[in-house]
């Protein structure tokens, strides 16, 4: 166990104005627990544990980077084909919406394909904002 002071012991000369009692001094050491005195009579208290956070490990740290990846993919490409989908033929022109005239007119309205177009630029500027502050820490 380690020990929570150190002695340091001046052997052959003692400092000028210092008693000899001086030269056997307790130094404690920044990087272990401090432990408070015991009473008289009862057992020294053993040192704190100190509870240290080391961070991820290698496992936690790659599946946070894959899902980030992930993330930014999958934003990036249904970003690009809300942007571009709308204004091709296979917008309107699908089996789905044969059979609903209402909604056909609906889609087919240049204020719904421009609304989708939007969110599919938002949906990019999310994933390139979340690539761009991507933090190692989960």
């Amino acid at each position: 166990m380690l020990a929570c002071s150190i002695r340091v012991c001046v052997e052959d000369k003692h400092p000028p104005n210092s008693s000899p009692a001086a030269a056997e001094r307790p130094v404690t050491d920044p990087k272990l627990p401090e432990t408070s005195p015991a009473a008289p009579g009862q057992p020294a208290l053993e040192p704190k544990a100190v509870a240290t956070s080391h961070g991820p490990n290698g496992a936690q740290l790659w599946v946070h980077r894959t899902s980030v990846f992930l993330f930014v993919l999958i934003s990036a490409v249904a970003g690009v084909l809300l942007v571009i989908l709308p204004w091709t033929p296979e917008w309107t022109d699908n089996y789905l919406l044969l059979s609903y005239p209402g909604l056909r007119s609906l889609v087919t309205a240049g204020f719904f394909r421009g609304l989708c177009s939007g969110l599919g630029l938002l949906d990019i500027w999310i994933g390139f904002w979340e690539a761009l502050h991507y933090h190692e820490h989960p």
